[in-house]
């Protein structure tokens, strides 16, 4: 099903430098202090209105990061001057053992999310989700910079909003601050753990711009077309050839 905000439309996640991070740390401070019209006011006007957000859930190895990359690839290939922020996770695997998480930037950059070690005396105090330990340090390092926005920026693609990630206490600020602007969000976050969402994913899913599209083994490939398609008609149109702009004239 794909839910839009109290609507509904039809269709049936799972060391690291830190030099330059408290810069993005602060704006999300800020941010979150921030008043909507103020950053309205500095944004881009090429939406009116609240910004869009698309949702995808589903049970953990459905294939949602899967599904994110596959319309990332697509609108790199339709559109190649179009300018994607963001990170998705994967797995961190040791023979047939997962040990951990990373976060990779849509760049190519690569940080530990989460691991079942303890790579030093510090991260005994890391918090823990199950039996991993969150690297929160090396999540804000790599990801808050890909959360900024800049004047470019078309679609951010975050993978995931979920109960690691959301130890960083910066992390959903700077998601607050892209929602209040008009360039569109595509994340992915868990389903309900005893039928109770987190809160900031809750707060994701009443946002008024948001969409949210469950996926299953059965539509992702509908799916994935839907959700491509509803990008394609309100992302920046790609530019047209000069020469064979010229050829035609």
């Amino acid at each position: 099903m794909a839910q839009k905000g109290a609507h509904t439309q039809s269709m049936s996640r799972s060391g690291t430098t830190h030099t330059s991070t408290d810069h993005y740390k602060q704006k999300a401070m800020e941010t979150a202090s921030a008043s909507p019209t103020s950053v309205a006011h500095s944004s881009r006007n090429t939406m009116s209105g609240v910004g869009k957000c698309f949702l995808v859930t589903g049970s953990p190895g459905v294939g949602k990061t899967t599904l994110i990359m596959r319309i990332y690839e697509s609108l790199k290939l339709s559109n190649p001057n179009l300018k994607l922020q963001g990170f998705y996770s994967q797995e961190i695997r040791q023979g047939n053992e997962r040990v951990g998480f990373e976060v990779v930037t849509l760049g190519g950059r690569r940080g530990r999310l989460a691991c079942t070690a303890t790579p030093s005396p510090e991260a005994y105090q890391w918090p823990s989700v199950g039996k991993y330990k969150v690297d929160v340090a090396s999540f804000e390092s790599v990801v808050l910079p890909e959360l900024k926005i800049r004047e470019d920026t078309g679609l951010f693609i975050i993978d995931e909003v979920g109960k690691m990630e959301l130890y960083s206490s910066y992390f959903f600020p700077a998601i607050l601050n892209i929602l209040q602007s008009d360039i569109p969000l595509l994340a992915t976050i868990p389903i309900p753990k005893y039928g109770k969402d987190l809160p900031a994913v809750l707060r994701l899913k009443n946002h008024p711009g948001a969409t949210m599209f469950t996926l299953d083994q059965r539509n992702r490939d509908a799916m994935k077309d839907q959700i491509y398609s509803q990008l394609v008609d309100m992302l920046p149109k790609p530019l047209k050839s000069k020469t064979r702009d010229a050829g035609l004239g």
